[in-house]
């Protein structure tokens, strides 16, 4: 009876023994804490395809959280993430959702940024779904049709080139086409080589002529300077003319100045005109006589 309960006894202790480390194996599939000190961090994916609740988060790799929720909010994919006391996360951490292993499992790997200020764990952060193999296979499958196009037209301009290549007037032109330009190489390094010499005198005569001018410029920098002052002086004394003359044919025109009121005086033409007109009609007096009994004088003159 002893051997049996003793037996009995070791079976419960080996079966709790089991099943607590059952417990903890789970727990530590599932990264489930007792604290309660986890940080709580909720992120917005464009698309969270293959994720699923339970799975690992990563911090620089290292498995520090899991998943613990994924809800659906308009197009985006909202993924509810506990994380170990120890993680602290910086404003510019950035979240991702990539491959796990080949197997096609996922996980979500955060980087914790460098910033120096600590995130605000209860603010929504933005991250990146990053393509896996069956993403890439669904892609490749949506541009199939036109891979298949482009292939066609490959082989086409491929085989274009091949006629071109194997046409044999045209590797003739072609192989005279290298034959030329090797031999036009041949005889520019024949002139350079014979040249030589002279581009050796054209370096040295153009750096001498630079150095000249800089002598000069600096040997003749005071009347350089001199004569730009006295060229500035005659400017400024031909604006002022032009600028008194300016005002004198302003003046003249508005009869402000004495030739003015000559010219533009209408007084003045009328008398003018007039006495013309007087002295032209004397004349032809004077003409009538001389023509007919000579000049004839009729003047009275009283002395007293």
């Amino acid at each position: 009876m002893r051997d049996k309960r003793k037996t009995l006894i070791k079976v419960g202790l080996t079966s709790l023994t089991a099943f607590i480390l059952l417990i903890w194996v789970i727990g530590w599939a599932k990264n489930f804490k007792l604290s309660s000190d986890q940080k709580v961090v909720t992120i917005s994916f464009q698309s969270a395809n293959g994720l699923e609740k339970g799975d690992i988060v990563t911090v620089n790799g290292v498995r520090k959280g899991v998943v613990d929720e994924i809800q659906i909010s308009g197009n985006s994919a909202i993924v509810r993430t506990v994380l170990d006391p120890d993680v602290k996360l910086k404003e510019d951490a950035t979240f991702g959702i990539s491959m796990l292993d080949l197997m096609g499992g996922k996980k979500v790997e955060i980087r914790p940024g460098v910033s120096d200020k600590e995130m605000n764990y209860s603010k929504l952060q933005q991250g990146t779904f990053y393509a896996d193999v069956p993403a890439v296979m669904a892609m490749l499958g949506s541009v199939q049709d036109d891979l298949i196009k482009i292939i066609k037209e490959m082989q086409v301009t491929l085989s274009s080139m091949n006629s071109v290549l194997s046409d044999k007037d045209f590797n003739s032109q072609l192989k005279s086409s290298v034959s030329n330009l090797s031999s036009i190489s041949q005889k520019l390094n024949v002139m350079i080589d014979e040249n030589r010499t002279n581009f050796k005198e054209l370096t040295g005569n153009t750096a001498q002529l630079s150095r000249e001018a800089t002598v000069f410029m600096k040997e003749n920098k005071d009347k350089m300077k001199n004569s730009l002052e006295e060229v500035q002086t005659v400017m400024q004394n031909t604006n002022d003319l032009l600028t008194k003359l300016n005002k004198l044919t302003d003046e003249t025109t508005s009869g402000k100045n004495n030739l003015g009121k000559v010219l533009y005086d209408e007084q003045l033409l009328t008398d003018v005109k007039n006495s013309l007109q007087q002295v032209k009609d004397l004349t032809k007096v004077l003409m009538d006589q001389l023509k007919e009994k000579g000049l004839n004088v009729d003047a009275h003159i009283k002395l007293f």
